[in-house]
């Protein structure tokens, strides 16, 4: 196997990567002495011991943000810019280390973890760059009485909630907008990849972050934890990336005392494929689309609807790209298929595989449990699929392909809109109107043209329906962080 660390150079990586709370510029341990255990989604092995936040150290976070808000708001917009550049700096430097750490401790590929160390280092360039751009208004208001002068402040203390599937860029691009419109935040990284955030902090403080501005506290009881964050009358922004139901449970604690949300919640995005489409192109994308981080991406291809003139040859042609990945440990340069994060979810995706098969579909690839340790699932493409079968309402979040043969575009913009979530979506045809007249269709917030990636810091990331309200990344990213304020004058 080649490996791109050895053991004795993984365990001095784990050995330089802090593992306690970062509260105020200083590392601590949780208040009550508690600790949670990182594994390794290849062994089932723990391979670090991270301080479990209490409460208290959620206030304690509070504290530090709050006091180092007004300072930092104050701060000239350049000097907040510069820091982001450093920060971006300091990531790409270190992009081997930070990539590895991604594989231990959540599984995915290094190829998988190198794009996203780029990735979420560029959500620092991009708002070390925007962070000279809040510009104002002025005009006069349409009796010609007053001036309307209009001005954008910082938010506040904005708690940042990340998930464990892209822990590097989730966090990134919650504090890039943040730092660049002026709010202090504190993190609450998932349970399940810590270590990431907390080098990220390590990080941001080297590139000359104040005290307090950033805060990163793991925590093992994130309900309570979270919810002490939100009862506290300093916090002033939530921005919250996971499932739906969480956000559900959130927006209501926030709404006891109105604090502003972000959310961005769970996708089943469909994947077109019309019988014009390029579909060597179609397949190339579809293994993006579908495989990027294994299939563990809310914006992942969750459902292939295919015209059935092409349902058979692009079944075939999708299937033998499946097939043809290696899985195995991240660390292993040659896999291009990890382990899915935790044995829950290598659970969840076997059951909806059986139960599909048990209700007509057929295993063109994958579809059984592999032997052996750790939290694997192959490859797997399902033809045969019932446009009605349960699998294609959940949000699979693996690597598994079902697909369903459609008649006409009618019917394949109506299925594709027959879901509660509207993340993104992806649309193959050599038709350009055509390409355009259903990502218009589309209900969704993301639509890929002959694209398997939609992602990019300088666009707008969210969705509709119950995918999320707000947008991360782009110019409209910092906005999330920012008030309006209309001052009424007359000179």
């Amino acid at each position: 196997m080649a490996m791109a660390m050895e053991k004795d150079e993984i365990g001095a990586l784990l050995a330089r990567v802090p593992t306690q709370c970062f509260i105020g510029g200083r590392w601590r341990e949780a208040s009550d002495g508690a600790t949670m255990p990182v594994g390794d989604p290849a062994s089932g092995e723990v391979i670090a011991e991270v301080a479990s936040g209490s409460v208290d150290d959620a206030t304690a976070a509070v504290d530090a943000a709050s006091a180092a808000l007004s300072p930092f708001a104050a701060t000239a917009p350049r000097e907040r810019g510069e820091i982001l550049r450093r920060a971006f700096a300091l990531m790409i430097e270190r992009r081997e280390e930070l990539a590895a750490l991604m594989v231990l401790e959540n599984g995915k590929t290094l190829s998988d973890a190198r794009g996203e160390v780029t990735y979420a280092a560029e959500f620092f360039r991009w708002y070390s760059e925007e962070a000279v751009r809040n510009e104002g208004a002025i005009t006069t208001a349409p009796a010609g009485t007053n001036r309307i002068l209009v001005v954008h402040q910082p938010i506040g203390v904005a708690v940042l909630v990340t998930p464990w599937n892209f822990p590097a860029a989730m966090l990134t691009r919650k504090i890039g907008p943040a730092l660049a419109a002026g709010c202090s935040v504190v993190c609450k990284p998932a349970s399940e990849t810590p270590l990431t955030a907390l080098a990220i902090a390590g990080l941001l403080a080297e590139a000359g972050v104040p005290e307090g501005v950033v805060n990163v506290v793991a925590s093992r009881h994130s309900s309570a934890f979270v919810g002490a964050l939100l009862a506290d009358p300093r916090v002033r922004k939530l921005s919250f990336t996971g499932s739906t139901e969480v956000g559900r449970l959130l927006l209501e604690a926030a709404a006891r005392r109105i604090v502003n949300c972000s959310m961005e919640l769970g996708g089943n995005a469909p994947f077109i494929v019309f019988g014009d489409a390029d579909l060597d192109a179609a397949v190339a994308g579809a293994m993006v689309a579908k495989m990027r981080n294994g299939g563990e991406a809310c914006t992942a291809a969750n459902r292939f609807y295919v015209e059935a003139s092409v349902a058979d040859e692009f079944s075939r042609r999708f299937s033998a790209a499946m097939q043809g990945l290696k899985m195995g440990s991240g660390l292993d340069s040659e896999t291009n298929l990890g382990p899915l994060v935790n044995e829950p979810s290598r659970d969840k995706v076997a059951e909806l595989v059986e139960a599909a098969l048990a209700s007509g579909a057929e295993a063109l690839t994958g579809g059984a449990l592999p032997r052996g340790r750790g939290w694997f699932y192959p490859p797997t493409v399902l033809g045969g699929v019932a446009a009605t079968s349960p699998i294609l309402s959940e949000e699979i979040f693996g690597p598994v392909a079902p697909i369903v043969a459609f008649g006409d575009e009618a019917e394949a913009v109506e299925l594709a809109n027959a879901t509660d979530l509207g993340l993104a979506s992806y649309v193959y045809t050599a038709d350009l109107a055509r390409g355009l007249r259903v990502a218009e269709a589309l209900e969704c917030g993301m639509v890929g043209l002959n694209r398997g990636m939609v992602s990019d810091p300088a666009a707008p990331f969210g969705g509709t329906k119950q995918s999320g309200l707000g947008r991360e990344g782009g110019h409209e990213g910092v906005a999330e962080y920012l008030e309006a304020k209309y001052i009424a004058c007359d000179w």
